[in-house]
């Protein structure tokens, strides 16, 4: 009996020694970041992906003193909700993943996050606005921008304050973001005594004479188009060419250079809000911007910045968890990242009990120039610091 001990004694201890150097060889942390790295908005896409490699570049030094190895994993969402869901299989399956970076569209967050949920696997959004992101509840899913509900409410005081219409054309387009923000501008500006002659819902990327034309016939005072930029750009354009004199407005799914690059002279001086904004609206990010064009020879996109604060909030609560050098479950990431109040270049981060941030950041800006190398350059109308709603307000 006492040899049998004895063996199963040797065997226990061989098999220890020969499991610890493998483990200890493969201390490997992964990032993913989910976000459209084709199509229409991969410029956004790309600018969070970029964000997030520059912050692990420049923020895994106390990890790595630690004995782990850390990489980012990109993943193309193609911006379509079940290419997500499938990414977000894979990203569950592989079990160096600790935090996923992500995503741009809310309508792929929000069924993507259903799945990091299961396994407790952290996300941290550098640009979903829609409500439902956080007010799940879920303890794994926070966001470092603000929300539609009150980015909604933004563009229409603004509307009523300064631009002063009498009559609003809304279209949207379709999507889980495009159509919420432009509720929520809708509800207010009706609240607000503005005339709202349509709320009409579209797909269309190319031909908009089918919209463009009742639209003329009405003669709005402003047209508000919740949707992004792809979509945006063309219509605007089109609407230009076809005498429409209405001034324009949107959210922050107009903000990347990609719209001048499309729309050109018929979105110079439309105003947009945003819970990003360019770059040049944040004082600490200068050196961010410098080092980003130094990296990747191009200039920072909107969200960039964003997704560069939400990855060194992870980093943070990755080291904190990683007590003694161990790597650490998903679900205490998740617990730590709660936990993480962060000073970046976007300003100072702390989530509330649903992940949203305790106060955000809302601007309204207006386009100054046709050329994309100048978005940067766009004017700054309007600062607002605003907590979100409470709960179930």
């Amino acid at each position: 009996m006492h040899t049998l001990r004895s063996v199963l004694a040797l065997a226990l201890s061989a098999g220890v020694a020969l499991a610890s150097p493998a483990r200890a060889q493969d201390k490997t942390i992964k990032i993913a970041t989910q976000s459209p790295l084709s199509g229409g908005q991969a410029a956004l896409g790309e600018g969070i992906k970029l964000g997030t490699q520059l912050a692990i570049e420049q923020f895994k030094a106390p990890l790595e003193k630690m004995g782990f190895k850390v990489v980012l994993v990109p993943y193309d969402d193609q911006a379509k909700p079940d290419v997500g869901v499938a990414n977000a299989q894979n990203i569950i399956a592989d079990p160096q993943i600790l935090g996923v970076i992500g995503h741009l569209n809310s309508g792929v967050a929000i069924p993507s996050s259903e799945v990091y949920k299961n396994v407790d696997l952290v996300m941290i959004s550098p640009a979903n606005t829609n409500p439902t992101v956080t007010d799940r509840g879920y303890k794994n899913v926070n966001r470092v921008c603000g929300r539609d509900d009150v980015q909604g409410v933004v563009g229409s005081n603004f509307a009523h304050d300064s631009l002063k219409p009498k009559t609003v054309y809304i279209i949207h387009d379709k999507t889980t973001y495009g159509q919420g923000v432009a509720e929520f501008f809708r509800n207010d500006a009706q609240k607000k005594g503005m005339k709202v002659l349509a709320f009409e819902g579209t797909e269309e990327k190319s031909n908009f004479d089918p919209i463009i034309t009742p639209l003329r016939a009405q003669n709005p005072d402003l047209v508000y188009f919740g949707g992004l930029y792809d979509q945006a750009a063309p219509f605007f354009k089109q609407a230009r060419e076809k005498g429409v004199k209405a001034k324009f407005l949107g959210p922050d799914g107009m903000d990347s250079s990609d719209l001048t690059k499309i729309a050109g002279k018929a979105v110079v001086g439309m105003y947009y809000t945003s819970v990003a904004g360019p770059v040049t609206v944040y004082p600490a990010a200068k050196q961010f911007a410098e080092e980003y064009k130094k990296a990747y020879g191009k200039n920072p996109e909107p969200f960039s910045a964003q997704a560069y604060d939400a990855t060194a909030i992870l980093l943070k609560a990755i080291e904190a968890a990683a007590q003694g050098g161990k790597t650490p479950t998903r679900a205490a990431i998740a617990a730590a990242v709660r936990n993480v109040k962060y000073t970046g270049v976007t300003g100072t981060i702390e989530f509330n009990a649903k992940g949203d941030p305790k106060q955000a950041l809302y601007f309204v800006l207006q386009v100054v120039s046709p050329d994309p190398a100048k978005w940067g350059e766009n004017k700054e109308v309007k600062r607002l610091s605003i907590a979100p709603p409470a709960p179930g307000a």
